[in-house]
């Protein structure tokens, strides 16, 4: 698996204990502000539950490294003021944004779950790079 953040796609896609977590990054760049160190990106996430249990995301962990390698790690509860309950088959989706000092960068991380009798697991959020397109000015 690629390491770097300019080697890793804007896209990643993995399946733990059932539950697909697929992710789409992208430059904003209305939000963005190179010209004071601020680059801001879009991601969007599809948490599908292809698992035969109905399942509950309940809080999250990001890992964010940036370009000269500086990471930032975000937890709490739920995704966007939510803690979504998934039965066989659905799926939940939501975008969000994530602001750098540097124009590339990547992120990945785990969504802690718990299933109806009470126990609890974690599922992966595979590596994406965080890619600013490249202007001159």
């Amino acid at each position: 698996m690629p390491q770097t953040p300019t080697a890793l796609p804007a896209l990643s896609d993995t399946v733990t204990h059932g539950i697909r977590v697929e992710v789409m990054s992208q430059f904003s760049a209305e939000n963005s502000r190179p010209q004071s160190g601020e680059w801001v990106f879009q991601y969007t996430v599809r948490i599908s539950n292809q698992s035969a249990e109905t399942v509950q995301l309940v809080s999250r962990h990001w890992v964010i490294t940036d370009a000269t390698d500086q990471v930032r790690e975000v937890q709490g509860p739920g995704v966007i003021g939510e803690q979504p309950v998934l039965a066989p088959g659905q799926s939940f989706q939501y975008s969000s944004w994530c602001p750098l000092t540097t124009p590339v960068g990547m992120m990945h991380g785990t969504y802690q779950m718990v299933r109806t009798n009470g126990e609890q697991f974690d599922i992966d959020i595979a590596p994406f790079g965080l890619k600013a397109r490249y202007t001159v000015h």
